[in-house]
């Protein structure tokens, strides 16, 4: 856009009528053409864009449409491309509005839980060592998966121990005993590494709930290991790692860069301290740390190497701790590395055998607001202030809660109004966005997310859906745990039982026929 005489005047896409009627056209015709696929999924890959909610995917379409030099509202994501979509409920059993603990349970166990309970169903109280019972644990798909003979894997550009990846394997009353558990409960970081060998890659942050308080961290002197319990994590994962088995532990970019997929069966990769940086500071990084997108690569290579196949799960984390700062620079650009990881397996899977599936946890309280003419820069200010009263410019993303607000406050209370951002770069990396209600952290959002998939059964996610449903499709498309003899490959609906009688019914016919 420009502006003439002060009166700003939009960029009006010039596609014309025929060319909107081309494009409608097109798009029913490839939906028409649409086959279900029912093979079954030898491997699955799910990916979670933590806080990924369904502004922020509309804020990063735009933002990477325009780096492309587009307008940016018409620009598909790659995970948007992807066929089947649908929309997911979030909450937990007792919050409206849910954290990751209780989501990513109940994504990959089928079963909602409380918020901040990892693994354990609804009667597990949070912090609450003395209500956890066996029968209250819950069975991941991943679980499932290594039961089967399957490959697993695990990459998050958080901690490794943080509650969305924990949920693949460990089970607490508490989300946040990472490296200490209480109370007679077992810390998380100590559960990965009782189960550990259950997978042959895991790749993300987290070394300081690895290492004892007694070792500095490899990349910072100053920073010190939390355990208490004098153990090294790090050095027993090495130990147990049974003869003949070639493992690699690696802890920057020059020793992920050199591992030899081909050769290497189990591949631990922590590459930092806590959390891994943000995509956008990721060059600043002191050991340098590979991209979401380099990870997946990896993990990919290693993990399909195993002919009974692999479940992945990829978690684009930072998205989440952007949007707590009111940081929404950082939540797009880390959004637009998700996308790029998954355009990154697409390109080396076939989605005839693997079923890839693309969603988030839960959303946050950003929205897309305002009037901004078509193209106005994302990160930018909206074009139209007629709306405010004070006249004053706004940005076109903008929060309801969080520490953006701290700002508009003390303009309040010096001024009488809001701050005038006319002169500041709302574009700039390090830019926070104003929010309504002042909070140390910005809050997590109640409504749907969204789901893409594609590969076989990935029509089953079509309408809205409780969380818990994205279990029962992945067990249903990859035959595991309770389902795992419901059909024969290609068959839906068929239980392998009713299959071999049937093959028994055809010999015994061609016995009489034939007079044998």
């Amino acid at each position: 856009m420009f502006a003439v005489l002060g009166v700003i005047t939009p960029v009006v896409n010039s596609q014309s009528a025929e060319e909107w009627i081309k494009q409608g056209k097109d798009e029913l015709e490839k939906y028409l053409k649409l086959e279900q696929n029912t093979n079954t999924a030898k491997n699955v890959i799910l990916f979670l864009g933590d806080g990924m909610g369904i502004a922020t995917v509309t804020s990063a379409r735009i933002y990477k449409g325009q780096l492309a030099g587009q307008t940016g509202e018409e620009f598909v994501l790659g995970f948007e491309g992807l066929p089947r979509a649908g929309l997911i409920k979030t909450y937990n059993t007792d919050f409206q509005v849910p954290d990751s603990a209780g989501t990513a349970t109940a994504i990959l166990s089928g079963v909602k839980t409380n918020r901040g309970v990892i693994g354990y169903d609804y009667s597990v109280k949070r912090t609450d060592c003395g209500s956890v019972t066996e029968e209250a644990k819950l069975e991941s798909i991943f679980d499932l998966a290594v039961k089967e003979g399957k490959s697993t894997g695990i990459i998050s550009t958080k901690s490794i121990t943080n509650a969305s990846p924990a949920s693949v394997y460990a089970h607490t009353p508490e989300r946040n005993w990472e490296a200490i558990g209480l109370g007679g409960c077992q810390d998380i970081a100590s559960q990965f590494l009782d189960k550990s060998l259950d997978f042959q890659v895991v790749l993300g942050g987290g070394r300081k709930y690895m290492l004892p308080l007694s070792e500095t961290d490899p990349e910072n002197a100053n920073s010190r290991g939390r355990r208490l319990d004098r153990r090294n994590l790090i050095d027993e994962w090495i130990e147990r790692i049974p003869d003949g088995v070639h493992a690699e532990y690696v802890w920057n970019q020059e020793q992920f860069d050199n591992v030899d997929t081909d050769s290497t069966d189990y591949l631990l990769g922590l590459f930092a301290y806590e959390e891994m940086q943000f995509e956008c500071r990721r060059h600043n990084d002191t050991a340098g740390e590979p991209s979401i997108s380099e990870m997946v690569d990896k993990a990919i290579k290693i993990l399909q190497k195993n002919e009974n196949g692999y479940l992945l799960f990829v978690e684009g984390g930072l998205i989440d701790t952007a949007h707590h700062d009111n940081w929404a620079y950082g939540a797009i650009t880390d959004t637009v590395a998700f996308d790029d990881a998954v355009e990154k397996a697409l390109d080396m899977v076939n989605t005839e055998d693997t079923l890839v599936i693309v969603t988030a946890d839960h959303g946050h309280v950003n929205t897309v607001n305002g009037y901004p003419y078509r193209g106005n820069p994302i990160l930018g200010v909206t074009s139209d202030v007629l709306e405010s009263f004070d006249g004053l410019p706004y940005t076109t993303i903008s929060y309801a809660n969080g520490p953006g607000a701290v700002a508009v406050a003390a303009s309040y209370r010096i001024n009488g109004t809001r701050p005038d951002i006319s002169l500041q770069d709302t574009e700039a990396q390090n830019y926070i966005q104003q929010s309504l209600v002042p909070a140390h952290r910005e809050s997590h959002g109640g409504e749907d997310v969204s789901i893409h998939a594609d590969g076989p059964y990935s029509h089953l996610f079509q309408g809205v859906h409780e969380q818990t449903y994205i279990a029962h499709v992945i067990k249903y498309a990859a035959r595991l745990g309770e389902y795992a003899t419901h059909r024969s490959n290609g068959v839906p609906g068929l239980r392998l039982q009713s299959y071999w009688y049937l093959v028994v019914v055809v010999i015994l016919m061609h016995l009489i026929e034939t007079g044998a």
